[in-house]
């Protein structure tokens, strides 16, 4: 139905305004954008590494990628894959699992962050953030090598080095995290893993993608706590007990905390790491299609209704 509208002729219109909307998945599904999305912004965090029995780094934490403005058409699904938690290895002298890679299956922008590395009794392995070094080890006494982060290399950087151990002098180092590297561990105390990365996408802070903390590596030391984000503290011997390794945070990407390895040191523990995540986060849209009245224009501006 047309009528006149001010010497404007044209159809009856309103406009059409779409909410904001933020879509986390902790699990794997499918994301259908709104009627009038044309763009999102996400977050995707990979899951963080496990570590293994009796003398290992901490986990390396998972990738984070934060992105603006991915083009999308309007009502159509992507998949998002989130990465699992790297596994405890139960065997010592080894490796612990790797986290798994998560991805935002945008065709016009895939956005993967890789699962973090797994803490090692050797020197850490490599991941979207490098899984931290224990103090025993193959090489001739010196030092072990923590992993490296960003790998496959992403710009900005998902995440960091994993900390070094001093060859049967120091606990184990801790896995990098997002927003910083692991520490060096030479003391045996267990090192810091390294610290995540804030994101406001949700509408308040949440940080995601901390490092786990190495284990302890003499008898009366004490574990190194995981970094902010998620990762697991490591083993280590308080007074009056000792603990075991934690794991790393579900849905933050944490690291593991690395296990003891002296035999009166603490638990040997093998610990694994946080599954992923990824948010969506939908602009409010406001669209005015159609034929309008420079009255209606007027009345909706006023009103907060009338599109940008």
């Amino acid at each position: 139905m047309a009528q006149a509208n001010g010497g404007v002729i044209g159809p009856v219109n309103d406009p059409q305004i779409q909410a904001e909307n933020i879509t986390p998945f902790t699990g794997t599904g499918t994301f259908t954008t709104g009627a009038l999305t044309t763009t999102v912004d996400a977050l995707v965090v990979g899951g963080g590494g496990g570590t293994s029995y009796n003398g290992s780094g901490g986990g390396g934490a998972g990738g984070f990628r934060s992105v603006a403005c991915i083009s999308v058409s309007g009502s159509t699904g992507y998949t998002m894959t989130i990465g699992g938690a790297g596994a405890a290895n139960p065997n010592p002298q080894s490796t612990g699992g790797a986290g798994g890679n998560s991805v935002a299956g945008f065709p016009s922008n895939p956005i993967t962050s890789n699962g973090g590395g797994g803490g090692n009794w050797d020197d850490g392995t490599n991941g979207g953030s490098g899984g931290g070094a224990g103090a025993e080890g193959f090489e001739a006494p010196g030092n072990n090598s923590g992993g490296s982060g960003n790998t496959p290399s992403t710009s900005p950087s998902q995440g960091n080095d994993g900390g070094g151990a001093q060859r049967n002098q120091g606990g184990q180092g801790g896995g990098g995290g997002a927003g910083s590297n692991g520490s060096f561990a030479n003391s045996g105390n267990g090192a810091a893993g390294g610290n995540g990365t804030a994101s406001s996408i949700t509408g308040s802070p949440v940080t995601y993608a901390g490092g786990g903390g190495g284990g302890v590596g003499g008898a009366a030391n004490e574990g190194g706590l995981g970094g902010p984000g998620g990762g697991g503290n490591g083993a280590g011997r308080p007074t009056p007990i000792c603990t075991a390794a934690s794991n790393g945070t579900t849905n933050l990407g944490g690291g593991a905390g690395g296990s003891a390895h002296h035999p009166a040191g603490g638990n040997k523990n093998a610990a694994s790491g946080g599954s992923g995540i990824i948010v969506i986060k939908e602009p409010e849209v406001k669209s005015a299609p159609g034929i309008w009245s420079m009255n209606s224009v007027y009345e909706n501006v006023k009103a907060g209704n009338w599109t940008n």
